[in-house]
């Protein structure tokens, strides 16, 4: 019990692709491991240069890997000369014949990898968890995600001890196969320990046959149904409609605007709690807590001896 399904893990072979594409035959662990090695030393190497993933495909001499990348530039540096650095180190470090490809993810936002690398960094630089994780939701369903849920574990603001937070806005239906549901795990390396970041994103629904291909099924945004839900306003969580409208507008309407102006010269019939009539700038209107006694509130009324309570 208790025990969750990766949800891209769940969505292999349905509608998403692998990330590496290649028969392994005899040697399937050395090209396994081979793998890892790669993955570990590009993700090392360009650290700032916003890689989501790195897709490896192999025949019998070469190996092709596609970095997707928020920040290609960084990647290719001038003239291509990081691009064929990296490609020299690979090639000693696997001893074959290594081809790579950059692929730029246009809406950094959407990429759960990135989103979470985001929140990890920010939380390294001391920013307030919740502070990054809000603002991220709202940056993530302005791009037009239809759900989003990001949780933190770990000694949350140096707290002694560990729990775990949440915030999600819109849905993200893991049970459903044909859910198109971005899912990635990073780390903040704070000071007082490791705090975990975990980003689920669901960009809308697959309908019909998706294309596999590792490096189409991923970067593609899905069809059908994207945006935020119905009823959702721009505010976070998806509420401020409701609470801001019925509030501001009855205030505005009743209670501040009372018979006189707030800076009238005083002495009017003033209406509602706040005393209305000649409130701040002297004058004899009622008192604030609405009953007859005299003598406006601050600067007039009864600090010089005015007859009523304040």
């Amino acid at each position: 019990m208790g025990q969750k399904a990766n949800p891209i893990g769940n969505r292999l072979g349905i509608i998403r692709g692998w990330d590496s594409n290649w028969f392994g035959g005899n040697h399937y662990a050395d090209k396994l491991v081979e793998d890892e090695k790669i993955r570990k030393y590009i993700s090392a190497r360009i650290n700032k240069g916003g890689v989501s993933k790195v897709v490896i495909e192999r025949t019998l001499k070469r190996i092709t890997i596609t970095i997707h990348t928020a920040r290609p530039g960084i990647v290719i540096g001038k003239g291509g000369q990081e691009v064929d650095k990296i490609k020299e180190e690979l090639k000693k470090l696997t001893k074959k014949d290594v081809q790579i490809n950059i692929f730029e993810i246009k809406r950094p936002e959407l990429d759960a990898q990135l989103v979470a690398e985001g929140i990890a960094k920010q939380l390294e630089a001391r920013i307030s968890f919740r502070r990054a994780m809000k603002t991220t939701i709202a940056s993530t369903m302005r791009m037009g995600a239809e759900g989003i849920k990001v949780m933190t574990s770990g000694r949350l603001g140096g707290a002694e001890m560990a729990r775990t937070e949440q915030y999600k806005e819109g849905r993200i239906p893991l049970h459903t196969f044909r859910a198109d549901i971005d899912y990635a795990l990073a780390e903040a390396l704070t000071t007082y320990g490791k705090i975990g970041v975990k980003v689920w994103i669901c960009k809308g629904e697959v309908y019909g046959k998706r294309d596999l291909s590792p490096n189409i099924g991923g970067a593609s945004s899905a069809s059908g149904k994207g945006g935020r839900p119905e009823g959702a306003s721009a505010g976070f969580g998806g509420r401020g409609n409701e609470r801001g409208g019925e509030r501001g507008g009855e205030r505005r309407s009743g209670d501040r605007k009372g018979g006189n102006d707030r800076r009238g010269p005083g002495g009017g019939p003033g209406a509602g709690n706040r005393g209305g009539g000649g409130s701040r700038p002297g004058g004899g209107g009622p008192n604030r807590s609405g009953g007859p006694g005299g003598g406006g509130s601050r600067p007039g009324g009864n600090r010089p001896g005015g007859p009523g309570k304040r």
